[in-house]
């Protein structure tokens, strides 16, 4: 089975040994979809790239170092999509927030959960997507057109609500990112761009398995839940720069998980480490914390609350607290109630964003193609 890494020498690895096949190998076979999880057909990068533990840019300068732009275009266009969700979601927070409130309501249905809990066991009678679902299951990963298979034969074929199969995914993935993740589901629901939706196809599904999956009662027509636009954009959330000479505690979070590599600080005393959402998390975090006490000469802790987190900053006389920019998420709503109480004690919670989102996000208004329009200005140079 494939394997994807959390920790940054395994990432660096990965990226070492795909580099090579990102260009024109990538662009023809990055569709086709293993039956038997293999997946070498992508860059299994994407859990190390959600949490930072390499960054987008490390990727894309070591895929120019072997490619001309053009040749890796496919490849790098797919790096840029994961900026886009982000910096689309950052500048509408509304919708995170109504998806949020569309679970709760959905979830206290008590008719729906018999129908979900049986699509998410892969006992739906549709032999691809009942395989997919065990491999998400087993694996906590699925090829990202197969995603678009079971979110389209999720909506539109089992009729179930979007926000539903959008927590299943949000949960079970390895790489599960708040802004790809519920984005590409509404996507394929006919909400993020009007007259747009997904459908599957069993001939589709038959010709990117090689014949190895398949479909059969699928929806031929994509009936759009008639909801309300998105909201406008909005200019996405300043982050308060830290004080370079400040007295600090550097807080790492699943958000950015290779700090040591873009902050530049004068005088660190602490490093901290929280805010883990399960065991793939604490895997990366554990890695993250080891290269940033060794980067800046501290022993890491692991913290649970902002009272610990005041308590490391209080030991070690910081007056403030610096992680990396969270975007819009449950990492971003902790910090959020993280930075007032920690205010109350004289603490500031500041957050470095990195250079390529700050570039990135405010190209990331309507679609996709008005980043993608802007991807040649935005490229970093070759290592």
């Amino acid at each position: 089975m494939a394997t994807f890494p959390l920790t940054r020498s395994d990432a660096l690895e990965r990226l070492a040994a795909f580099a090579p096949r990102a260009g024109s190998a990538y662009g023809t076979r990055r569709n086709l979809v293993s039956a038997c999880g293999q997946h070498d057909n992508v860059s299994r990068l994407s859990a190390a790239l959600r949490r930072r533990v390499i960054s987008e840019e490390d990727v894309v300068r070591a895929v120019l170092a072997r490619h001309r732009p053009e040749a890796a275009e496919k490849f790098i266009a797919e790096v840029f999509w994961r900026t886009y969700w982000k910096g689309w979601l950052e500048q509408r927070p509304a919708v995170w927030t109504q998806y949020l409130a569309d679970l709760d309501r959905l979830q206290a249905q008590p008719g729906l959960a018999a129908a979900t809990d049986q699509a998410m066991a892969g006992r739906t009678g549709i032999p691809a997507f009942d395989h997919w679902a065990q491999e998400l299951a087993q694996t906590g990963y699925l090829h990202n057109w197969a995603r678009m298979q079971v979110a389209s034969i999720w909506v539109f074929t089992l009729g179930l609500p979007w926000q539903l199969g959008a927590s299943w995914t949000f949960e079970r993935l390895i790489d599960a990112d708040p802004a790809s993740n519920t984005l590409s589901w509404r996507w394929v629901a006919g909400l993020h761009t009007p007259g747009k939706t997904y459908l599957a196809s069993a001939d589709r599904i038959a010709a990117m398995t090689g014949g190895k999956l398949t479909a059969h009662g699928l929806a031929t027509t994509a009936n759009v839940a008639d909801v309300p636009a998105h909201p406008a954009p909005m200019p996405p959330r300043d982050a308060a720069a830290p004080d370079r000479a400040a007295p600090s505690v550097v807080l790492i979070t699943p958000e950015d998980c290779s700090l040591e590599t873009t902050l530049d600080l004068a005088d660190v005393r602490g490093v901290a480490f929280a805010l883990a959402q399960g065991a793939w998390d604490r895997t990366a975090l554990a890695d993250a914390a080891a290269r940033a006490g060794q980067h800046w000469g501290c022993e890491p802790v692991a913290i649970e609350n902002a009272a610990g987190l005041a308590a490391l900053a209080s030991r070690h006389d910081a007056r403030q607290v610096v992680t990396g920019f969270a975007p819009v998420g449950p990492v971003a709503t902790a910090l959020g109630d993280w930075r007032a109480d920690l205010a109350a004690q004289g603490l500031r919670l500041v957050e470095s964003q990195r250079a390529w989102d700050h570039r990135a996000w405010p190209h990331c208004r309507k679609g996709f193609f008005q980043l993608r329009a802007r991807m040649a200005d935005l490229l970093p140079e070759p290592c």
